[in-house]
């Protein structure tokens, strides 16, 4: 095999990995470490693992432990502090090369993905359960809720100024339940979306600009978008409500003064998740909306996308919930990273394969 085709070979590894010398610095890095370290080969090879890790973390003592050896160390569950501020939980592998140069190959495994997907399926479970309980509630309650509305608005007809005011409050109140229960009736439709073809940025460009033009006047958007992403098997008016939500609750976690939003679509290969018989399913392209607000709390953060989760005062916990069925019920997962002063959603989805099965029929 010649050195152009371990050269792409190296390229093509879907986990970060990088080349440590001997004396501790990086020799070279895979694209996968670049997007995960959020630097160039050429800037990271002019640092230290240490600098890039911190001189405490374990993945500099599993370096160091498998340099010069016989065998590769593997450690699980590690925190691992990125230069730019963030932690994430990550798996390790460090292998030694060979004796002579001291080099130690390491390889990174992020947790989150492949924890989230598992999340997905709970939580689609978690908004099956809450179907049942949507039915219930549509029947039971939003019929009486219109008497009361009604009966309200009649004695409006027959009463003073100050009792009026009085009426008006039921019928606020009752229009405000109604608009809840509509929400978790959302959950109640069990049809799968019907798909086309969809431009992601299309859709994402109409959000970002009802998002600009209401809620989200206050902030800065900085867009970067790979133009050459192929279209998106799904419901374009779900999708939109999709990133409406996400828009919506990046906007309001963001100051009021300095607020900023970025918006970016890349395609990310390498990840890939368990479809119906057993069929496995690549999540390629990759949308990220990340804002600088003050954080997702941390006890909740796990948890972020369960029905009824929420750390707003006067939320219903069900936006973010119901974002996960339909990114769920359009094949891929989404998840959430976040400290605080920034967060960062991720969407992975598949891409539209229908003209190359039409192809070969």
């Amino acid at each position: 095999m010649s050195a152009v085709d371990f050269e792409a070979l190296w390229q093509a590894l879907p986990q970060p990995a990088l080349l440590i010398g001997a004396d501790g610095a990086i020799l070279a890095a895979n694209a996968a470490a670049e997007a995960f370290l959020s630097a160039s080969t050429q800037q990271l090879t002019r640092r230290s693992l240490a600098a890039t890790v911190g001189a405490q973390s374990r993945v500099l003592d599993m370096a160091t432990r498998a340099r010069g050896g016989a065998l590769s160390l593997v450690d699980h569950n590690v925190t691992l502090s990125l230069p730019d501020g963030r932690t994430r939980a990550v798996d390790v592998q460090a292998a030694p090369l060979d004796e002579a140069s001291g080099a130690v190959l390491l390889l990174i495994q992020p947790r989150s993905i492949a924890e989230q997907m598992d999340r997905t399926l709970t939580h689609r479970a978690a908004a099956r359960s809450v179907t049942g309980m949507a039915a219930m509630l549509a029947h039971e309650i939003k019929n009486p809720l219109a008497g009361i509305s009604g009966a309200a608005q009649l004695l409006e007809m027959t009463l003073g100024d100050a009792e009026r005011e009085l009426t008006s409050l039921i019928r606020d109140e009752t229009r405000r339940v109604e608009k809840l229960l509509e929400r978790v009736e959302a959950f109640g439709d069990t049809r799968p979306p019907v798909k086309t073809p969809v431009n992601i940025h299309d859709v994402l460009d109409r959000a970002r600009r009802a998002a600009e033009a209401g809620f989200a006047r206050h902030v800065r958007f900085f867009v970067e978008y790979d133009p050459s992403l192929p279209p998106v098997p799904g419901d374009a008016d779900q999708l939109m409500q999709v990133f409406q939500n996400l828009l919506k609750n990046a906007a309001e976690a963001t100051p009021k003064v300095g607020g900023v939003i970025q918006l970016r679509t890349s395609y990310s290969p390498g990840v890939a998740i368990a479809g119906p018989g057993g069929r496995r399913e690549s999540l390629p392209l990759l949308l990220t909306i990340q804002d600088n607000g003050g954080g997702v709390p941390p006890e909740i953060r796990r948890d972020i996308f369960e029905p009824f989760v929420t750390s707003k005062a006067a939320g219903s916990g069900l936006g973010l919930a119901l974002v996960s069925k339909i990114v769920a019920d359009h094949g891929g997962v989404i998840e959430c990273d976040s400290e605080p002063g920034w967060t960062v959603m991720r969407l992975r989805l598949p891409i539209d394969r229908s003209a190359e099965k039409e192809s070969k029929q």
